[in-house]
């Protein structure tokens, strides 16, 4: 409890109006002694009230007097939040930032509208306008999110904590919201009678208190409430709380004050009968003196100084309390009045009143003038400056008004007076070294002058170490200010208005490329548009946000770099546009994978191969199309191959039909209706149509022969109904319903089509009307469809009750995993609700809501389960443990097709860690196993370890087929034998070779250690790829072994006597020469290496086959054979005159080497001349 005199606005008034009948009393009491000194009350005369408020504040007379006052359904409330209880104290982001979006989330969750202002202490007052219910949120949310928050704990017995929650927890909820705190309880389990609120102060004294009171009435000790004026409280509390907590520990009472926030007067205690008495007699006792002792004196003190008197936690009130005796009552914060009630004994009022002026007084306000825009100069970078004053001065607040030219002190007389040298001693150094400079440029050009990502201002900053500050592009202002050194704000204007002014003078081009092509010009991280930018440094590329759809591109720069530029961009769309065709390929979901390949490698080598862009479907979409984007002609080629590696795979036919193009909308339907109806009926093969306007008949089906070919039958049929009488009635049915009614496998559906011969459509999933049944064919056939489907839908509109008895222990079965069996019985039988009775209990009636048919089916399927369940069976698959990962294959999915196909249940053991070591069996001795007869039986080697079983239950016939099916997928081990000289090729580089024939086998193959010599291979698999496997295998080992005969005739070598002087002739210019010969011949010809002296220098060598080694031989004597033809002369030339004749780069003596077919020897360098 705190005894800080803190009141709210209708107390104050109180107080107020209270204290002149006091005032009269004092006065005339002193008249009567007119020979003594002056009292204080006659030094200081009060303030004069003014009487005819006191009457106008009575409740008039009369009828009106009764009549209640309607209450406004908005309310409005002001939260002040203190300084040091402010949660974002950052002056300079008032209105913005974090503070703001708070504020705006609060407005939108509660819907109470709230203002915010910045008081003189600076402090958060906010006003909350809204419903009560939205307002007490609105406040619970501000005290959370914009105040610190503060905890306490209050000790009340376990038993009372029920009382605190009240009845579904609304008591503590509406304590929450009224004292805007958080407040926890400990569960019933938990022991501690200790409730933790979190909050600000006042609001956890708030909570407090109301916790103390319901534990109070709760208490089955004596409770008495003593109603105590509110202004006595501090005196019944005295200083700190210190004589109120002596008498509760004297007394043993519990005793509650409530705080100064709360507008109550009574003082509640708690206790045993006598004490209790004895605490009332006491707080009496000190409350009558008081009344009796104590008088009051008015002052007035600056609003803005009220909380110096208040001290921090209202430290300094409660210290004027313990020094003087004397209460300081101060007006609540949103309160205008500055006047300063002080509440004591006469003769220490005086004492009293030089402690508030010495408090209110200890702190002074005081500014300094500064240009508002050195401000930022003075508080420094990230505050630096300012930090090394506030350090040595913490209690000093320096405050900066934007738009001001002073800045505010406040704080310690002495400690203001230094601050205010500092910062003087600042702002004078900062103007004599200081400059700025304002120049005025279109605001359309400040983002080209920022440059990209800040690149140019950042560039002028940093070079003449100044500040520029552009205005914001809402602004619209033209203003742009620079300060720092003088010389460097001259420089850097300079540099800006000459940007500026080529700016203005260049030319500014709308280039419209379709918004589908923007990330692909930009690039993956913008690589493709920084070349662009490279390439032309002087164009500005702008492109317009995505969100505004627009497709103009705009270019700015010189004119002419406009012009290439936009050139350059123009050829990039084109080719672009040619790349950006598209066409969609239907292929059978199942062969996805097949065109993938292993590790994408298929899907990789037709992208390459054909330079287009192939996008197929995610494996978990029902969607079978794949999209090739590229040019027309590379698409085509690609879905040629696609197509291809589709027909190899399955017996995929493909025949064209002509329907009449007319037709084909009708026949394709909304959004495809019609003929999807069709694919899927005939499993899902491919229709295509032509392009619409092309003007072609003819229509193509892909898939399986038999589909295929009903496909067809149906689609000429369906043509043929609609060139005659076509007739289209719209059913609606609940989607519930539509699995019941096209039955198990489509059974029920294709009786009606069988019967009536109209075609049945039912929406898809992508389908918005779920409800829309389509019926198709000739008026009579589908008038009789329609009969028969409303006969079925009214019977399914009719919902009946009905039971049946199912044993209890059949029970779980189907209400595990979520009931997801009884779910899928509501899915295929119209949504029928099967209720089982509850677990514990043991009845046997399940119960079945739903239509008739759907009831009885459901019933029929339920009977179906639980025969299955009576004759399941149990047994044993005994498969060694090592082979359980395997069998299970990737993330289980070969077990989950077991379990699925043969509708069993498989469990698998679990994994044994540690396999117990084999123990050697026991030696016998007359007959008799060694040790206890018990043991021998234990380690018999031919019973199975229990982590091989595998558990197999359901249908006896289902499980022995799962237990083949199990063993089948038991890895089995074949050796090949492979010369050992060959192992390393079948290895490949980086063991390549052998993984890719792994993957494509799924096998795993055994190549022994190169140290062992051995011939044997061993492939460990299921024993349906073994075979092909080996014979892979085999195969590979006959392709290395032709690579090595080969190679052996390939090594044929040939050796060439050649003078060395004709060497560089042979090899020719940048070895053309040469490089002919070997790719003309398909050799490797080696000359000698001049550098080693062993080698013989005429000698050239030839490998190859010997056929093409003798021709290139041939060759290249041909070349020595003219070369020797050749004669050769010395010209003496002028040195001066070599490097003309030689010419730039050799072009001159070149021309002259190619005109007259001569070759010209190397000129001599000049020092090398005589």
């Amino acid at each position: 409890m705190s005894s800080v005199a803190v009141l709210t606005q209708e107390s104050f008034a109180e107080h107020r109006s209270g204290l002149a009948q006091q005032q009269v009393k004092v006065t005339a009491l002193n008249s009567e002694e007119e020979n003594d000194p002056p009292t204080y009350k006659e030094a200081f005369p009060p303030l004069p009230e003014k009487a005819p408020c006191l009457e106008a504040a009575q409740e008039p007379a009369g009828p009106w007097s009764k009549i209640r006052p309607i209450k406004a359904s908005v309310i409005t409330q002001v939260f002040h939040v203190p300084l040091e209880e402010r949660k974002y104290k950052d002056m300079n982001q008032f209105g913005e930032g974090e503070q703001a979006k708070i504020c705006l989330d609060i407005m939108q969750k509660t819907g109470a509208h709230l203002e915010l202002s910045l008081a003189k202490d600076q402090g958060l007052s906010i006003m909350v306008s809204g419903k009560l219910e939205a307002v007490m949120k609105a406040r619970k949310e501000i005290v959370a999110r914009l105040q610190t928050q503060a905890s306490a704990t209050v000790a009340i017995p376990k038993e009372h904590h029920r009382f605190v929650i009240g009845k579904n927890g609304e008591k503590l909820q509406d304590l929450e919201l009224k004292t805007a705190t958080k407040i926890q309880i400990p569960r019933p389990d938990d022991p501690s009678n200790q409730i933790k609120i979190t909050g600000t102060k006042e609001g956890i004294e708030k909570a407090r208190h109301e916790i103390l009171l319901i534990s109070a009435e709760q208490d089955k000790r004596a409770v008495e409430r003593l109603d105590v004026e509110k202004v006595y409280h501090p005196f019944i509390a005295g200083p700190y709380n210190k004589l109120v907590s002596e008498l509760m520990q004297e007394t043993g009472t519990r005793i509650n004050i409530p705080p100064p926030s709360v507008n109550k007067t009574e003082i509640v205690f708690t206790g045993e009968k006598e004490q209790l008495a004895q605490a009332v007699a006491r707080v009496k006792k000190i409350y009558e003196e008081k009344k009796k002792k104590t008088t009051t004196i008015a002052v007035e003190v600056k609003k803005s100084q009220h909380k110096y008197v208040i001290g921090p936690k209202g430290n300094s009130l409660q210290e004027i309390l313990e020094k003087t005796g004397v209460s300081v009552e101060i007006p609540p914060t949103d309160s205008s009045s500055e006047t300063v009630i002080l509440r004591g004994e006469p003769e220490k009022l005086g004492q009293a009143l030089t402690e508030v002026y010495a408090k209110a007084n200890s702190f002074t306000v005081s500014s300094v003038s500064a240009p508002s825009w050195l401000h930022r100069f003075i508080i420094g970078k990230k505050g630096q400056n300012l930090a090394k004053i506030t350090q040595q001065m913490p209690k000093v607040h320096i405050e900066f008004t934007e738009g001001e030219d002073k800045i505010t002190l406040e704080g310690p007389t002495e400690d203001v007076n230094v601050a205010q040298e500092q910062i003087e001693v600042m702002v004078k150094d900062l103007i004599n070294r200081m400059d700025y400079a304002e120049i005025n440029v279109d605001h359309k050009f400040h983002r080209h002058l920022i440059g990209k990502n800040g690149a140019n201002i950042n560039r002028i900053k940093d070079l003449y170490k100044v500040s520029v500050r552009i205005p914001p592009d809402n602004e619209k202002s033209n203003l742009i200010r620079i300060e720092g050194d003088p010389q460097g704000v001259q420089q850097a204007k300079k540099e800006l208005l000459e940007l500026a002014s080529r700016m203005e003078n260049e030319r500014t081009k709308d280039l419209i490329i379709e918004q589908k092509f923007h990330r692909t010009i930009i690039g993956q991280k913008g690589e493709r548009i920084r070349e662009i930018r490279e390439k032309f440094p002087d164009v500005i590329i702008n492109f317009p946000d995505p969100a505004h759809k627009s497709d103009i591109v705009q270019l700015r720069g010189p004119k002419n770099e406009v012009e290439k530029c936009t050139k350059y961009m123009q050829k990039m769309v084109a080719d672009l546009v040619e790349n950006s065709f598209s066409i969609s390929v239907p292929i059978f979901k199942q062969f996805h994978k097949n065109i993938i390949g292993k590790g994408g490698a298929n899907i990789k080598k037709i992208r390459e191969e054909s330079n287009t862009k192939i996008d197929l479907p995610a494996e978990n979409s029902n969607s079978e199309t794949i999209v090739i984007t590229g040019k027309r002609a590379n698409c085509e080629a690609a879905r040629h191959r696609i197509l291809a590696i589709q027909k190899e795979l399955a017996n995929i036919t493909e025949v064209e039909v002509s329907i009449p193009s007319k037709l084909h909308n009708s026949l394709i339907g909304a959004k495809g209706r019609f003929i999807r109806s069709i694919m899927e009926e005939c499993g899902g093969v491919h229709i295509h149509f032509p392009t619409e306007g092309s003007g072609s008949d003819t229509v193509t089906i892909r898939g399986p022969a038999q589909d295929v070919e009903k496909a067809k039958k149906q689609l000429l049929h369906l043509a043929e109904e609609k060139q005659t009488k076509s007739y289209t009635v719209d059913l609606r049915a609940k989607p519930e319903y539509h699995k019941f009614l096209i039955g198990k496998g489509g059974g029920n559906i294709r009786k009606v089509r069988d019967n009536t011969g109209a075609r049945i459509i039912f929406p898809t999933s992508e389908d918005k009307d779920q409800e829309l049944i389509t019926i198709m064919g000739t008026e009579e056939a589908v008038k009789e469809a329609q009969k028969e489907l409303e006969a079925l839908i009214k019977n399914l509109d009719n919902v009946v009750e009905d039971s049946m008895v199912v044993d209890p222990k059949h029970h779980r079965h189907f209400v595990i995993r979520r009931g997801q069996v009884l779910r899928e019985i509501a899915d295929e039988y119209g949504g029928v609700m099967v209720s089982f009775p509850r677990s514990g209990t043991q009845s046997d009636k399940v119960t079945l809501k739903g239509a008739k048919d759907c009831v009885e089916a459901a019933k029929k399927r339920i009977q179906e389960i639980i025969e299955d369940l009576e004759a399941q069976v149990t047994i044993e698959c005994t498969i060694p443990q090592k082979f359980h990962r395997s069998i299970m294959g990737p993330k289980g999915s070969r077990i989950q097709q077991i379990t699925r196909d043969y509708g069993v249940q498989i469990k698998f053991p679990d994994r044994e860690e540690n396999p117990a070591p084999v123990v050697e069996p026991t030696v016998q001795e007359n007959g008799e196993e060694g040790g206890e007869g018990k043991e021998g039986k234990d380690t018999d080697p031919s019973s199975p370890k229990k982590c091989d079983i595998i558990i197999i239950s359901g249908r006896r016939e289902k499980c022995e087929a799962a237990k083949e099916a199990l063993q089948a997928l038991v890895p089995v081990t074949i050796e090949v034998e492979v010369p050992f000289d060959l192992h390393r090729y079948i290895i490949g580089q980086k063991g390549s070779g052998i993984r890719k024939m792994m993957d494509e086998f799924e096998v795993n193959i055994q190549v022994p250690a190169p140290e062992l010599q051995s011939d044997i291979i061993t492939i460990t698999g299921l024993a349906t790829n073994l075979d092909r496997a080996k014979v892979g295998l085999l195969e590979r080992v006959k392709e290395l072994q032709a690579e090595q005969e080969d190679r052996a005739l390939r090594s044929f070598k040939l050796t060439v006597t050649v003078d060395p002087k004709y060497h560089p002739k042979i090899i020719g210019r940048k070895g053309a020469v040469i490089t002919q010969i070997r790719t003309e011949h398909e050799v490797n010809i080696q000359f000698p290496d001049k550098d080693d002296e062993s080698q013989a220098q005429d000698q050239i060598t030839i490998t190859g086959y010997e056929k093409n080694a003798e021709a290139a031989r041939d060759a290249i004597m041909k070349i020595v054979g003219e070369l020797e033809q050749m004669v050769s002369e010395d010209v003496t030339l002028d040195h001066r005159v070599h490097a003309r004749i030689i010419g730039a780069r050799g072009k001159a003596i070149r021309k002259i080497m190619d005109e007259f077919k001569v070759s010209s020897g190397a000129i001599p360098h000049r020092s090398g001349l005589a």
